[in-house]
């Protein structure tokens, strides 16, 4: 069928527990649920893991867009049940009846139409989930991957750092570099801090000077704090040190910035969304390099605009692991030389697919590195299993 012919028949939501997007949903023993610094860890009954506070508490959203002729596309975020019902209740009128190749159009009426109540958070995560599906349908019926349609490769394959609690093992397992979460903060005052310096003094150690590490701080230190983990941080060669601060308060990035030295960047974004959130990391942050999360930030539509954003501004893009979604980004792009990995294995010990169980083909990265699927969309495969569909309200 000729491209003008065809429309978007469809839009489903669906809801999943117990992993996939919402990669914090997992049992006590999991590294990524035990005592990690978080702007929750002033409160002491919310303090010993992440759970406590409901970082869990959302669940994944899966959305599918399906075309007049039985083509479906896929994508995910969280976001849960109110993402879903933003999807199913407001958004679906802007995708039902366009022609699937009119992304742009439809990025923008889903935007538009929800900027009086969205513009970040759970919005974002809705219009992000349905800007993939509807990305991978379009490379489903043109029978290409998404990384051809926005502009082709740049490199063979990609190298990937790892996030998790052992860089030591990362280094073993091929990876170019270890991103360490952040234990202590400052409600752990100057004990804390020098707890978190001597874990990465032992890490130096293990991992020698040439492999990279990093801090992920999680939204959870103030500016003093952060200035001293900074300061003490270089003289281990730390590379980065990631998301300071409540990611609103873009005045604390700018001053942290301001004082760091020519050896140690400071870097954020995770939490950030829409061209305009990241322009004030660029222009008033002077942030070095920007994190977008590819499933929060506005899907692949905003995050090329992002990423132009920073490329212009000579900054790198380096995606929050976002899986097989980031990854047909970052190989279209020089400014994004490497991605991230969360090591998802409880104990952080072997390499596991970041959305298990929800996708059953998903690609991982194999001595540190990766070769970017072929096959059409984001070319993974959406497990069925324990899906619960959200209705359209009567």
């Amino acid at each position: 069928m000729e491209m003008s012919k065809r429309t978007i028949k469809s839009i489903r939501a669906y809801v999943v527990s117990g992993g996939g997007a919402d990669y914090h949903d997992q049992g006590e023993e999991h590294w990524i649920v035990k005592q990690i610094s978080t702007p929750m860890s002033l409160f002491p009954e919310y303090k010993q893991t992440r759970t406590s506070f409901g970082i869990n508490a959302l669940k994944t959203i899966v959305v599918e867009v399906e075309d007049n002729t039985g083509n479906v596309g896929f994508g995910i975020s969280t976001g849960g049940y109110p993402a879903a019902w933003l999807v199913m209740n407001h958004i679906d009128r802007f995708i039902v009846g366009q022609n699937p190749s009119d992304i742009e159009k439809m990025w923008e009426q889903m935007y538009r139409g929800t900027l009086y109540y969205g513009r970040k958070g759970i919005v974002m995560n809705a219009i992000s989930a349905v800007d993939l599906a509807l990305w991978d349908l379009l490379g489903k019926i043109r029978n290409e991957p998404v990384y051809s349609m926005i502009g082709g490769k740049v490199r063979d394959e990609l190298e990937f750092y790892a996030t998790g609690p052992r860089p030591d093992l990362a280094k073993e397992m091929g990876f170019i570099g270890g991103k360490m979460p952040l234990v202590y903060g400052p409600a752990d005052g100057e004990e804390g801090l020098k707890k978190n310096i001597e874990y990465a003094r032992i890490m130096r150690e293990a991992v020698g000077d040439d492999f990279m590490l990093m801090w992920d701080c999680w939204m959870s230190l103030d500016l003093p704090y952060a200035k001293k983990l900074m300061h003490e941080s270089e003289k281990l060669g730390m590379k980065w040190i990631e998301e300071c601060f409540n990611p609103d308060d873009y005045w604390a990035y700018r001053d942290l910035k301001k004082a760091a030295g020519n050896t140690m960047m400071v870097t954020g974004g995770e939490h950030e969304a829409t061209k305009y959130g990241f322009k004030m990391l660029i222009e008033m942050c002077d942030l070095d390099i920007l994190q977008p999360d590819v499933g929060w930030c506005g899907g692949m539509t905003e995050l090329i605009k992002i990423g132009n954003l920073a490329e212009a501004a000579g900054k790198l893009v380096i995606p929050h692991g976002s899986g097989v979604y980031s990854h047909h980004y970052v190989i279209t792009k020089l400014s994004s030389p490497f991605t991230e990995c969360l090591m998802m294995a409880p104990k952080a010990d072997k390499v596991l697919p970041q959305y298990y169980p929800l996708l059953l083909d998903e690609p991982v990265p194999v001595n540190g590195k990766l070769k970017v699927s072929d096959k059409p969309g984001f070319g993974v495969t959406l497990n069925r299993d324990n899906l619960i569909e959200v209705k359209k309200e009567a």
